[in-house]
């Protein structure tokens, strides 16, 4: 039997390979020869953070939402105000903003993954809109319209400034990513990560042999929010000024389109579908900004293509092979 290992396995599969270098290998590349795309850098780093705990819990536990920027927007402003009233030290801050989105993910998801299919749905897009208008409403606090601004970041461990360059904010970003990326890949290779593809692909299977469904999910709900909290707050003290945007649903709808590019389900497609996506974003912008969402979508449909005619090739060389047998 040939047990080498192809290049896309490392990205269908959970065992580590030299593939899986490659990701970081292109951060630092990134770092030393494009310093003129640092903040680009920066804002793809921090979408794949959030893209990662959206397919958590889409990907993983087939729990479908349409508010995801809700942990997002409040990592982003609760970071923030802790910068503004608390300390302007940026790890405190980052866990600060962590717990904040996963309580809430813990509060809402008790109610909300009792809740299936277009009911689920169309619920997390009334959270989500319910916390824009929150935020919107509390502008003493907030900002509202105008945005969160005299946000200050102290330098990282008391000694790298954050300068206009971007450089301390683009290796900031990388290192939380690698630590996400390394929980996020124990958690799905652990029993409770096969237990959440067990509920996405059967629910009502799962529940017949005893298994804490909603628990399982609401635990999954929980980390995703504190993990889109964590990305929320790097954009919070890299950015410094927090918008109504980042809780909006166009960021909830972006997020949902960079993990279907990137491959629902699969251990690197976030990486994948937020580098598309913002590089097709940015170039397009550049070329016609008023129609640059129809690059988008033109990528999004040939992706969608694409994948269809694998599965049916994969599914007619299976029926081949079955009718030969």
């Amino acid at each position: 039997m040939n047990t080498s290992v192809l290049p896309g396995d490392s990205f269908n599969q959970h065992h580590w390979s030299i593939w899986d270098a490659l990701p970081w290998v292109l951060g630092l590349a990134v770092f030393y020869l494009f310093d003129g795309y640092l903040a680009l850098g920066t804002i793809v780093i921090i979408m794949i953070i959030a893209c990662m705990s959206l397919n958590l819990v889409l990907g993983y536990g087939g729990v479908e939402t349409l508010g995801h920027a809700a942990f997002f927007g409040i990592g982003a402003y609760v970071a923030g105000l802790w910068a503004i009233h608390v300390t302007p030290e940026p790890i405190t801050g980052l866990f600060a903003a962590a717990a904040v989105s996963a309580l809430f993910g813990l509060l809402s998801g008790y109610f909300l993954m009792r809740m299936r299919s277009l009911t689920l749905l169309m619920l997390t897009l009334a959270v989500g809109m319910a916390v824009y208008e929150f935020a919107n409403k509390w502008s003493s606090v907030t900002g509202g319209d105008d945005g969160l601004s005299g946000i200050s970041v102290a330098p990282l461990f008391g000694v790298f400034e954050f300068d206009l360059v971007g450089r301390t904010g683009y290796l900031y970003a990388l290192g939380v990513l690698f630590i996400v990326f390394l929980l996020f890949r124990a958690v799905v290779c652990s029993p409770f990560g096969l237990a959440l593809r067990g509920v996405r692909e059967n629910i009502w299977r799962m529940k017949l042999i005893g298994s804490p469904v909603t628990q399982r999910l609401v635990t999954a709900y929980t980390l995703a929010g504190a993990v889109a909290g964590m990305g929320g707050a790097l954009y919070a003290q890299t950015i410094q000024v927090v918008g109504l945007d980042s809780l909006s649903f166009e960021l909830s709808g972006n997020l949902l389109i960079m993990v279907v590019l990137g491959g629902v389900g699969r251990l690197y497609g976030p990486f994948v579908g937020a580098i598309i996506f913002l590089l097709v974003q940015d170039r397009a912008a550049a070329f016609s900004p008023q129609h640059w969402m129809f690059a988008i979508g033109l990528v999004l449909i040939l992706s969608v293509k694409l994948s269809e005619n694998k599965f049916i090739q994969k599914a007619g060389h299976g029926l081949k092979k079955w009718t030969m047998w």
